[in-house]
C-alpha cells in the first residue's frame, strides 16, 4: 500500500512541482527510488496518482455505460425500425390483400356482367323450336300428293306446248294461269323443306336455323333454286310462242319419285303400284318421243317425204287431236318395236330413227324385266307354298304312307290355302324387334286371352307375357287334337272356330267349344306336379320324409274338330 504523509515545504522550494509516481508502471531502479523516497512531496505525489487512477476508471465505466446506453438505444431504435417496418409491411400487405380482394370482386362482377351477357346472348341466340313436319307422317305425305301435280303437268305440258303451236297459242291465258299456281306451288314447298324436321340421335330437330342451312347446304337447295328462275320474264324478249324457256321447272322431279315410294310403302298393293308406276314412265316416254317427232318433222317439212309427219295442210291431218295421236302412233311403234312405220329417207332420219330404237330397245327390257319381277313376287308366296306341298309328297312317297293319312295331309293343305293361313307369323315377325312383336302379339291375340275365364282378374303384365308365350295353330276339319290316354303337355284356348268333346266311337258328343273355350289348363300344373314326383323320389331315395302328391292327369275323352 502506499502511504502518504505531509512534509513541511521548505520556503526555497514552495514552488516545486509535484512528482507523480506510479506503482502499476514497470519497475524503477533502486537508485531512483532511494532518490524519490529521499526528496520531499514523494508521498503526495503517489496519492494523486490513485486519484487520478480512480478517475481513469469511472471514466472507463462511464464510456462503457455509455457505449452500453449507445449500443442499447441504437438497439432499440434499431428495434423500433424493424417494428415499424413490419407494421409497414403488414400495411402493404394488407393494403394489397384489400387490392386483391377488390379485383377478386372486380373480376367476379365482370363475370357476372358476362354470364349476364351470355345469357342475354343465349336467349337471343337461342334456337328457336318452331313447328316443325314429321318427314314420317301424313301431313307429309299429303303435301307430297300435292307438289307432285304441278310436277306432272311441267313434265307432260311444257313440252307438248313447245312442239304443238296450236296447243299454246290457243290457250294461252289459261297456260299463264296455271304457270303462275304451279310456281307459287314450287315456292311454297320450298319454304316447306325449310320446316321439314329431320332425325338427329333417334330425336326429332326442331330449331328453326339448323333446318334452315341444312336444307341451303343440301344439293336440292341449289336445284330448287335453279327451278324458281322467273324464266317467263323471257317472253317478254323471245314472245309467247316458246314455252321451253320454262324446262328449268322440270328440276323438281325427286319430289314426284319420293311421293311414289312412299306410296309404294303405304299401300297394301305394292305390286299393283309398281306395274302402274312403271306403265307411266313408259307413257311419259313415248309422249316425249311423238313430241320430238312432229317438232323433227317440222323441221325437215311437213309432208316432204313418207317418215314425216303430212302436211297439216290437209284437213284431215290439220286438227290438234289427229297430230297428236299420229305423232303418239308412230312413237309407240317405234319404241316399242312391235309394227312397221315409214322408211326413213334422209340422213337426218336415219340417225333419228336409230336413236329411237335404241331408247326403245331399253324400254323393252325395262318392261319385261319389271314385268317379269312383278309376277313372281305376286306367286312367291304360292310358289312356297307348293314347294312345300311337293316335298312333303315326296317324303309320304318315299316312306309308303296310307293313302288315307296322305288324303289327310293334303286336305290340311288345301284347307290352308283356301283360308289364308298358309303364312308362317313366327318367321313374318323374326325381323322385328322384341318391343314391336309384343306389342303386335298383344293386338292380335290378347282379346281372346281376356275372354278366358282363370285370366279373366289377371294383372296385364302377366297377360302380356302369356300372349308371348301363345303359338298359333291351325287344324282342318275331323282332325282330332288329343285322344284318349295322351299325356297333357299343353293348354289350348280356341280363337276360330268349333271342337267337339266325343266318345271312343268319335260320333257321339259331349259337348261342343267355341271361341273363346279352352281345355287342358290342368297340364300346366301337370309339369309342376312331375318335378315335385321328381324330388318325392330323391328324398325318398334318401332316405329324407317325403310329402304328398297328385298324379299326372290324363285326358279321358278325344277333342275332334268340327
Amino acid at each position: 500500500m502506499a502511504k502518504v504523509a505531509p512534509l513541511d515545504p521548505s520556503p526555497v522550494s514552495r514552488l516545486t512541482p509535484p512528482t507523480i509516481i506510479l506503482h502499476d508502471m514497470e519497475e524503477e531502479p533502486e537508485e531512483d527510488r532511494a532518490a524519490q523516497t529521499a526528496g520531499p512531496g514523494v508521498l503526495f505525489n503517489v496519492n494523486n496518482s490513485n486519484n487520478n487512477e480512480d478517475e481513469e476508471e469511472e471514466k472507463k465505466k462511464k464510456k462503457k455505460e455509455k457505449k452500453e446506453r449507445k449500443e442499447q438505444r441504437a438497439k432499440e431504435k434499431q428495434e423500433k425500425k424493424e417494428r415499424k417496418e413490419k407494421k409497414q409491411k403488414e400495411k402493404e400487405e394488407k393494403e394489397k390483400e384489400k387490392e386483391k380482394e377488390k379485383e377478386k370482386e372486380k373480376e367476379k362482377e365482370k363475370e357476372k356482367e358476362k354470364e349476364k351477357e351470355k345469357e342475354k346472348k343465349a336467349k337471343e341466340e337461342a334456337p328457336k323450336e318452331i313447328t316443325v313436319i314429321d318427314p314420317a307422317g301424313n301431313t307429309y305425305y299429303h303435301w307430297l300428293a300435292i307438289i307432285t301435280i304441278p310436277v306432272m303437268y311441267n313434265w307432260t305440258l311444257i313440252i307438248a306446248r313447245a312442239c304443238f303451236e296450236e296447243l299454246q297459242s290457243d290457250y294461252l291465258t289459261y297456260w299463264f294461269a296455271v304457270d303462275l299456281f304451279c310456281d307459287l306451288v314450287y315456292l311454297a314447298d320450298m319454304v316447306f323443306r325449310t320446316r321439314t324436321g329431320y332425325l338427329e340421335q333417334g330425336l326429332l330437330v326442331k330449331d328453326e336455323k339448323k333446318l334452315r342451312e341444312r336444307y341451303m347446304n343440301s344439293f336440292q337447295f341449289r336445284l330448287d333454286l335453279v327451278s324458281m328462275i322467273p324464266t317467263d320474264l323471257l317472253y317478254f324478249v323471245v314472245g309467247t310462242s316458246y314455252p321451253e324457256i320454262r324446262l328449268n321447272k322440270l328440276l323438281r322431279f325427286n319430289r314426284m319419285l319420293e311421293f311414289f315410294q312412299r306410296t309404294e310403302t303405304r299401300t297394301n298393293y305394292p305390286n299393283a303400284l309398281r306395274i302402274s308406276n312403271l306403265v307411266m314412265y313408259i307413257v311419259i316416254i313415248i309422249h316425249w318421243n311423238a313430241c320430238l317427232y312432229y317438232s323433227f318433222s317440222k323441221a325437215i317439212g311437213f309432208g316432204s317425204d313418207r317418215f314425216v309427219y303430212p302436211d297439216p295442210k290437209d284437213p284431215e291431218f290439220g286438227r290438234l287431236v289427229r297430230k297428236y295421236a299420229y305423232s303418239m302412233y308412230w312413237s309407240t311403234l317405234t319404241l316399242t318395236t312391235i309394227g312397221e312405220t315409214p322408211p326413213p329417207v334422209e340422213n337426218s332420219e336415219y340417225f333419228f330413227v336409230v336413236t329411237d330404237f335404241l331408247v326403245g330397245v331399253l324400254i323393252f327390257a325395262t318392261i319385261v324385266g319389271n314385268v317379269g319381277s312383278m309376277i313372281t313376287n305376286m306367286n312367291a308366296a304360292r310358289a312356297d307354298f307348293q314347294a312345300r306341298i311337293d316335298a312333303i309328297k315326296q317324303y309320304m312317297s318315299f316312306r309308303k304312307v296310307t293313302k288315307d293319312l296322305e288324303k289327310r295331309v293334303i286336305k290340311w293343305f288345301d284347307f290352308l290355302w283356301t283360308n289364308k293361313k298358309a303364312v308362317d307369323e313366327r318367321a313374318v315377325l323374326m325381323y322385328l324387334p322384341d318391343k314391336l312383336r309384343a306389342e303386335i302379339a298383344i293386338n292380335v291375340h290378347l282379346d281372346t286371352l281376356k275372354k278366358v275365364r282363370i285370366f279373366a282378374d289377371c294383372e296385364a303384365g302377366l297377360l302380356v307375357e302369356l300372349v308371348l308365350k301363345l303359338q298359333p295353330q291351325v287344324y282342318s276339319p275331323g282332325d282330332y287334337i288329343c285322344k284318349k290316354g295322351d299325356i297333357g303337355r299343353e293348354m289350348y284356348i280356341i280363337k276360330e272356330g268349333k271342337l267337339a268333346v266325343v266318345a271312343d266311337d268319335g260320333i257321339k258328343q259331349f259337348v261342343v267349344l267355341s271361341d273363346g273355350s279352352y281345355f287342358g289348363e290342368i297340364s300346366i300344373l301337370a309339369i309342376k306336379v312331375i318335378i315335385v314326383l321328381q324330388q318325392a323320389v330323391r328324398q325318398e331315395t334318401e332316405g329324407l320324409p317325403t310329402s304328398g302328391a297328385l298324379a299326372t292327369p290324363t285326358s279321358s275323352v278325344s277333342l275332334k274338330t268340327t
